[in-house]
């Protein structure tokens, strides 16, 4: 079965392995971060809206948990802003009810100041946002907001829904080389931090093609220095699980990884390898992929990372 909202399970350095559930259009977001490892968002919106009908996630959801695969947790997220889904609140009480396993909401943070949406995500085990800007200023520059949003209410949302909620609140932040990595910025993102009631913090910096080619990850000094200075815990220096897909053909299992989560050739030599694949395979594989025409293939730090268009 081809699944349009279920993908998976997929590796997660901070979850484990992840089953992802998309309600969402492809590209469908209210920033367009210059991290972004999906590129430029290509439908900028603010508005919540049903994009499609929940019976139609539940039922995906249902007909892939019948076949006994494992995951560790349930994740909300997709290929853009998974709070811009007007039936987030049904989706996760119906998820909770086919499933024990954690539900997990991947959010940007950018709507916690409306009330419903607060009041869908008390219903997750966890909800893990983003926090890339300190003002309105870093704002703008790092996550590149639709219009109507500013700073100062996505900052008080994150303040409210943390001292109101009562799951596993998890932040991450990005940090790039010579655009938040300062110590000034460190300083910024501590005083910022102090108002946020947390369970963890996760500090992560670019590892796959960003949306914009002047970010670069921050050297191992100054991720010591932001982990020390924060108590966060560093992205990479969690182990990663391999990629899993149910699919029976090679290629188009990792066809149905990336179209979801990008690979880089490393990546998909693990994950063939661990299907059986023999070198030789692997290898024609990876150059079946750098031809077809439905894969983006981009060249970063030395190596091709592969998404699906």
């Amino acid at each position: 079965m081809i699944y349009k909202h279920i993908f998976g399970p997929v590796p997660s350095r901070r979850l484990g392995l992840s089953l992802g559930v998309s309600p969402i259009p492809e590209s469908c977001c209210n920033y367009s971060c210059i991290y972004c490892q999906l590129g430029r968002t290509r439908n900028m919106t603010n508005t919540r809206s049903e994009f499609f009908p929940i019976v139609d996630i539940i039922n995906e959801f249902k007909e892939f948990i019948k076949g006994g695969s494992n995951f560790d947790v349930v994740s909300i997220v997709g290929e853009g802003e998974p709070t811009l889904f007007s039936g987030l609140e049904e989706l996760i009480l119906q998820l909770k009810e086919l499933t024990e396993k954690p539900v997990v909401v991947i959010t940007n943070g950018s709507l916690l100041s409306l009330k419903e949406v607060r009041n869908a995500l008390y219903n997750a085990d966890i909800v893990l946002p983003s926090i890339d800007a300190y003002d309105e200023m870093s704002f703008k520059k790092i996550n590149r907001p639709y219009g109507k949003l500013k700073f100062e209410d996505v900052k008080i949302g994150l303040e409210l829904f943390s001292k109101e909620y009562n799951g596993e609140l998890w932040l991450e932040l990005m940090l790039m080389k010579d655009i938040n990595d300062s110590e000034k910025d460190i300083l910024k993102y501590k005083s910022l931090l102090a108002g946020i009631k947390y369970d963890r913090l996760y500090l992560n910096t670019p590892v796959r093609p960003p949306a914009e080619e002047n970010v670069e990850e921050i050297d191992t000094e100054k991720m010591r220095y932001a982990v020390n200075s924060l108590g966060g815990i560093s992205m990479e220096l969690l182990a990663s699980e391999g990629f899993y897909s149910e699919v029976i053909d090679h290629k188009e299992a990792v066809m149905s990884i990336i179209k979801r989560h990008p690979m880089n050739q490393m990546e998909v030599k693990s994950f063939l390898e661990s299907r059986g694949c023999l070198e030789d395979e692997i290898e024609n594989i990876i150059e079946e992929l750098k031809k077809d025409k439905n894969v983006a293939v981009k060249g970063y730090k030395g190596y091709n990372t592969f998404r699906s268009l």
